[in-house]
């Protein structure tokens, strides 16, 4: 083989192997749709954005940036009980923040291991600590062929800033 056609063949290869082909596909759900990730389908029931966590002052969590709780719920297809893996929340940008693995004050917990039972459902909280930004729920992990996300919509309707109320104008005398 001449050098000529070696560099030719050689240059074919690694431009075949720099094509977009092994991009993952990526899926979008709007809030509110179900994502189908084999036999496992999980919905985003609600998001919360806090600044804290608990009630009482000598257990409370403060976030570093703000607290994500979300309320999911995931539903198992099969006869068999599976794991239900760890989600991720990712931003616009790609930047990617992983659940928190501590559940200190947060209510109804699905926890770190978690399953669901053949042809069971499994609801509850899961927590993160992101910047306050849109963001996307990704339910498959990086060895899927796909990934699959549920749009978390930005809204601070549950945020509960602790501020004192505003004091009472004064009344007039009459």
């Amino acid at each position: 083989m001449s050098r000529v056609s070696f560099i030719i063949l050689f240059l074919a290869l690694v431009a075949g192997g720099c094509s977009s082909g092994s991009k993952k596909k990526a899926i979008n759900l709007p809030a509110g749709e179900k994502a189908t990730v084999g036999p496992l389908v999980y919905s985003l029931i609600d998001s919360e954005v806090l600044t804290q966590l608990g009630e009482d002052p000598s257990n409370l969590r403060t976030p570093q940036d703000r607290f994500y709780l979300m309320t999911i719920s995931v539903s198992n297809s099969s006869s068999e009980g599976l794991p239900i893996p760890g989600l991720t929340l990712v931003d616009d940008s790609g930047k990617e923040y992983n659940e928190l693995a501590d559940g200190a004050n947060v209510p109804n917990w699905l926890g770190v291991i978690r399953r669901a039972g053949g042809a069971q459902t499994e609801q509850g909280n899961i927590i993160f600590d992101a910047p306050a930004q849109h963001y996307r729920l990704r339910v498959t992990d990086e060895t899927d062929e796909k990934q699959i996300s549920l749009d978390v919509p930005l809204n601070y309707l549950h945020e509960q800033l602790k501020s004192p109320p505003p004091e009472a104008a004064p009344q007039p005398n009459k």
